[in-house]
């Protein structure tokens, strides 16, 4: 038998082990091919304008890279010593350490660059997909065409080819290092099996629960006013960090491990073949995967919190342009209004227009803050707010003395809480006015730029609103002072009138709320297009990755299967334990990230958009339902191995 023979029957052999890890590197070549393929399509040149997208997608191609080097990596370690006992035996039968590394690199060279073949295909295939949804997402006109890149492909066989110089380095130094007999302990030394629960090992449990726990507790404070300055809330911000990832190493290296014993000994040892096949094996195998497990929870959390955050933006597109401009179309001049108009009343388009002055006034809000402002870093309690008169807003009537706050923002809210009533002071050049603060309405009534930072506006009575006219501070006074609205009676005209507005010569400042909710959803759809695919990517190999963790647990606990069956316990019987298996090593990792991620959603979603829970959970339902997939073939391959096992 030639050493051709060899590798050919090898191949035919380990192929059924390594299925999945060819779809994860066939999966990865293809997206990485068709996301640099995206970067010399010319029909991108529509969208660089805009919104980077060159640049973006090679950023997003830099990480791909490094996420699919670090799984790529990390498996051949894993089947390398899968392979221990192989290579052992090839060394008893004679062959040379390099023979069996030059044995090693042709099964893995025809594998390998099989994958990446059939990857390359199978990107050049779906890249004009991929540029439709990327056009979609952003709301760029452009035409996707089936585009094939020479610079895409060497870049790729490149890039990938240093991938395969590494492995087989990897390859090398192992053979090199091994004798004969460690060959054959290499399996059994790899997972660590402890026997009985230290002491050590309980206080770590419980002392990583207790940092996940105090790490999700500052976070909930982490924008409601209890850090007062911006050097509080960074260094709340790097404890969050510290306690929540050393909290989850913890959690996996001892809580896990200390949560499973105290429920064995609740039971005093009396466990069914469904506990012995599922808590047993996560006492004693779980601490060993730990930093593995926190890496993959960690960059898990990292993902789903990302990929929310821009969803929810993306998601309040609409709604946030509406609370920056309350009018279909907003101007600071009213020549450009008057032309604007004349254009709409030519195409026939219905439409109503309002005139708003805004003032700009010191402001003393002391009284009415329910937080101190030399805390927060302010030199004083005075605020410069915009302020309108009661008739230029529908709704409101209001006596001399009373003023109402109205369009708050809510990231704003989150830093400057204010009561329900109290005393404001409105400071002229010469004079005060002493008010009565009543209350806070929600609406929107002024553009975002009449506004400092997102204040709210102050409405007050027309002879107050005279008399501070009568006596501004002209250094504080913006250079336009009046909003001018016109909004459409037909919404379905809105596209039309926009394509008036956009052909207009401005000689002041205007505004279109569909442009504003345009941009917007076009910059936050790249976002959520990189971070999706790259989310994506991550999740297909850290679930390759626990289930190549499965597959050689299942090998390895094969004897214990023969065992149990010749006892008298059925295949299903083996299979609920299995099941339930499963569910812990695939579920554990999945909530910890949902957690993690969630909490950090919550902490500062409301500087991204207005809605919360559907972009969220819609984001974490896909996850888990793509996750899970994985943990439905480690049972798979699980009730094969229980199978096989008499």
């Amino acid at each position: 038998m030639n050493i051709n023979t060899i590798i050919l029957r090898n191949l035919k052999k380990n192929l059924k082990h390594y299925y999945l890890y060819v779809f994860a590197l066939v999966f990865s070549v293809a997206l990485y091919f068709a996301f640099v393929t995206l970067q010399y399509d010319p029909s991108m040149s529509e969208a660089k304008g805009s919104i980077k997208g060159a640049a973006a997608i090679k950023t997003a191609s830099i990480l791909l890279v490094a996420i699919v080097s670090i799984f790529l990596l990390y498996a051949n370690t894993i089947f390398i010593k899968r392979r221990s006992k192989e290579i052992g035996l090839f060394q008893l039968i004679g062959m040379t350490k390099n023979e069996i590394f030059r044995l090693l690199s042709m099964e893995n060279l025809i594998l390998y660059f099989g994958s990446i073949i059939i990857g390359i295909f199978i990107g050049f295939s779906v890249s004009k997909l991929i540029l439709m949804i990327l056009f979609k997402l952003t709301g760029v006109e452009g035409i996707a065409s089936l585009h094939f890149s020479r610079e895409a492909l060497l870049q790729t066989i490149i890039v990938f080819t240093v991938i395969y110089v590494f492995i087989m380095l990897m390859n090398y130094v192992f053979i090199k290092r091994q004798t004969i007999l460690s060959l054959f302990r290499v399996v059994s030394s790899a997972e660590g099996k402890v026997k009985k629960l230290s002491i050590w090992e309980m206080i770590l449990g419980v002392l990583g629960l207790a940092l996940i726990i105090a790490g999700y507790y500052i976070s909930s404070l982490l924008f409601g006013g209890d850090f007062t300055s911006m050097n509080e809330l960074f260094l709340a911000m790097v404890v969050i960090l510290a306690s929540v990832i050393i909290g989850t190493y913890l959690f996996y290296k001892g809580s896990v491990s200390f949560i499973a014993s105290l429920i064995r000994k609740k039971k005093d040892g009396y466990l069914n073949v469904n506990e012995v096949l599922s808590l047993s094996s996560i006492m004693f195998r779980m601490k060993s995967s730990a930093l593995l497990l926190t890496i993959i929870t960690t960059v898990s959390a990292l993902a789903i919190g990302l990929l929310s955050l821009s969803y929810i933006s993306y998601y309040s597109a609409e709604k946030s342009a509406k609370d920056s401009l309350p009018s279909h179309f907003s101007f600071t001049d009213n020549e450009d209004a008057g032309k604007f108009a004349d254009s709409l009343h030519k195409e026939g388009l219905e439409y109503k227009e309002q005139s708003i002055e805004v003032l700009q006034v010191d402001t003393n809000m002391k009284d009415i803050m329910d937080m101190n402002m030399e805390e927060m870093g302010f030199d004083s309690p005075n605020t410069i707010l915009p302020v309108v008169s009661e008739k230029s807003i529908s709704g409101v009537a209001l006596s001399p003395k009373e003023t109402v706050l109205t369009g708050y923002n809510d990231a704003l809210k989150k830093f400057m809480t204010l009561k329900d009533s109290g005393k404001l002071v409105f400071k002229g050049k010469t004079t005060a006015i002493n008010q009565n603060y009543i209350g806070l309405n929600k609406d929107f009534v002024i553009p975002f730029h009449f506004t400092a930072g997102g204040l709210p506006v102050a409405i007050v009575d027309e002879k107050v609103f005279e008399e501070l006219k009568a006596d501004l501070d002209p250094e504080i006074q913006l250079e336009d002072s009046i909003f001018i609205g016109v909004d459409l009676k037909n919404e379905s005209d809105m596209v039309k009138a926009n394509t008036l507005f956009k052909k207009m010569e401005i000689s002041g400042r205007a505004d279109s709320q569909l442009e504003m909710s345009t941009q917007q959803k076009m910059n936050m759809g790249l976002i959520m297009f990189i971070v999706g695919f790259l989310g994506l990517t991550f999740l297909v190999t850290s679930g390759c990755i626990l289930y190549f963790k499965q597959m050689d647990q299942s090998e390895d606990e094969k004897p214990n299967y023969t065992i149990l069956r010749k006892l008298g316990f059925t295949q299903g019987d083996l299979l609920h334990g299995i099941q339930s298996k499963m569910a812990f090593n695939f579920g554990i990792p999945l909530v910890v990230g949902l957690l993690h991620s969630c909490f950090a959603v919550k902490s500062g979603w409301f500087f991204f958009g207005s809605e919360l829970w559907m972009p969220m959970f819609l984001v974490m339902g896909l996850y888990t339902v793509l996750y899970s997939i994985f943990g439905i073939l480690s049972v798979m391959y699980s009730k094969k191995v229980i199978k096989d096992a008499l």
